[in-house]
C-alpha cells in the first residue's frame, strides 16, 4: 500500500505535469509574471465555468474576503454575521477592517451556519452575512437570501471550501457555489479542490459596479497607472499560479467526482456504527448520488460520539494515517476574538462539534486499499 497522505498533491501533479511545466517555462521565457496572459485566460475560463459575470483574481482567499467587504463600502462599527465554527480568516478580516464580528451557531449535521441563529442576531447595525460553505457544500442560501432581502443586507459567500459545488434552490434553479450572494470569495491554497502551488484567491460577482470597484482595490486603487481613485491593496494572482489553475480547472469536475466516490466508500464502510456519524448531504436536487455535485468533499468529516475523538487522532497518527480536527476551538473562544457579548448558551452545537469532529484523508488519489485500511482502523478503535 502506498503512503497515506491527507492531501496527495504530488500524485495529482503527475496527471498535469507536462501542461504545468510547459506553461511555467513559457512564463519564465516571456517574463510575464504579473497580469500576464495566463491570468487573463484563467479568469475568463473560471467565469465561464461558474456562469458568473465577473471573476477578479487576487493573492489569496483571506485577501478576497477582505476586498469583498471593502468593495461593499462597509464602515467601522457595522456588524457582520458569520459562523462560529470555521477557520479564523472569515472573522479575521472583519476585525481587521474595524467592523464588528457577530458569531452565531451552526447546524449539527451539515456544520453550516444556522439560519435561525442569523435571524436572532440581526440588529439595526447589521450590514452583511457571511455564510461559509463548510467542507464542500453550500449553506441554506434560499433562506439566507430571503433574510438578506427582508433586512436589506449584503451576502458575502465564503466559498473557499466548495468550489465546483452546485446549489439547487427550492424553485429548482441550479447555481454554482459562490454565484448566489452579492459577492463571493474563494481560496486557491494548494490543498483546496482547485488549488495552485502557492497562495491564490479570487472574488466572484454579477454586479458590474461592484466588480469595477474591486478591480481597483486589488491593484492599489488604480484604474490608470499612478492614479489612485479608491483606497486599495496589493493583491494580485501571479502568472505561475494562474497557469497551474488553468491546467486544473478543466479537471475540476473530475477531481470532485473522485472525492465524492471516495466519500461514498467511507460512508458505506461506516454504516451501522453507532458511535460514528457520517457527513450529511443536504441535497434537494433529486440527482442520483453517483453524479450529484451538491457536495464536493473538501473534507470528509465524521463525528465520534463516544468521547474517543482525541484518542482516535492519536491512534491514527501512530498508524501513519494523517487526520485533522477542523476545528478544535470555537472562534468565540479564541483569544483574538473573545468578546463579553457572547453567551455560551448560544453556541451549543459548535461547543459540542469541537469535541467530536475528525476529518479523514480526502483527495483525488485515494485508492480502495487505503480507504479499507483507514476505515478498519477507525471502526476497530471506536467500538472497543
Amino acid at each position: 500500500m502506498k503512503k497515506i497522505q491527507m492531501v496527495d498533491l504530488n500524485g495529482q501533479y503527475e496527471g498535469i505535469k507536462k501542461e504545468v511545466n510547459d506553461s511555467i517555462a513559457e512564463i519564465l521565457e516571456t517574463s510575464a509574471f504579473i497580469n500576464g496572459p495566463y491570468v487573463h485566460a484563467f479568469q475568463k475560463e473560471l467565469q465561464d465555468y461558474l456562469g458568473v459575470k465577473h471573476v477578479i483574481p487576487c493573492a489569496n482567499g483571506t485577501d478576497a474576503l477582505q476586498i469583498c467587504m471593502m468593495g461593499l463600502g462597509l464602515q467601522p462599527g457595522d456588524e457582520v454575521i458569520t459562523a462560529d465554527f470555521t477557520f479564523a480568516a472569515t472573522v479575521e478580516v472583519i476585525a481587521l477592517l474595524n467592523l464588528t464580528p457577530v458569531l452565531v451557531d451552526v447546524e449539527p449535521d451539515t456544520f453550516n451556519i444556522d439560519v435561525a441563529a442569523i435571524e436572532r442576531a440581526i440588529t439595526p447595525k447589521t450590514k452583511a452575512i457571511v455564510p461559509v460553505h463548510l467542507f464542500g457544500q453550500c449553506a441554506n442560501m434560499d433562506a439566507i437570501m430571503e433574510l438578506a432581502k427582508k433586512h436589506d443586507l449584503f451576502v458575502i459567500e465564503d466559498n473557499a471550501q466548495a468550489i465546483g459545488a452546485t446549489y439547487t434552490s427550492k424553485n429548482g434553479e441550479k447555481q454554482k457555489a459562490g454565484t448566489i450572494g452579492h459577492v463571493a470569495s474563494t481560496s486557491f491554497f494548494p490543498s483546496k479542490n482547485l488549488g495552485c502551488y502557492g497562495d491564490g484567491g479570487a472574488i466572484f460577482t454579477n454586479d458590474d459596479d461592484l466588480a469595477h470597484t474591486i478591480r481597483g482595490i486589488v491593484n492599489h486603487g488604480m484604474y490608470e497607472r499612478y492614479y489612485h481613485d479608491v483606497v486599495g491593496v496589493n493583491s494580485r494572482l501571479d502568472s505561475i499560479q494562474a497557469a497551474v489553475l488553468k491546467a486544473k480547472l478543466p479537471k475540476l469536475d473530475g477531481y470532485n467526482k473522485q472525492r465524492w466516490q471516495s466519500a461514498a466508500k467511507y460512508t458505506k464502510a461506516f454504516q451501522g456504527q453507532e458511535h460514528i456519524v457520517t457527513p450529511k448531504i443536504s441535497c434537494a436536487c433529486g440527482i442520483q448520488p453517483s453524479t450529484c455535485d451538491c457536495h464536493v468533499f473538501h473534507q470528509y468529516t465524521l463525528k465520534i460520539l463516544n468521547g474517543k475523538r482525541d484518542a482516535l487522532v492519536k491512534h491514527l497518527n501512530e498508524n501513519n494515517v494523517p487526520c485533522g480536527v477542523y476545528y478544535p476551538v470555537p472562534l468565540h473562544k479564541q483569544k483574538a476574538y473573545a468578546d463579553s457579548r457572547y453567551n455560551e448558551a448560544d453556541f451549543p452545537v459548535t461547543n459540542q462539534l469541537v469535541k467530536e469532529v475528525i476529518s479523514l484523508p480526502m483527495h483525488t488519489e485515494l485508492d480502495d486499499e487505503q480507504i479499507a485500511f483507514i476505515t478498519k482502523l477507525v471502526i476497530d478503535f471506536v467500538k472497543q
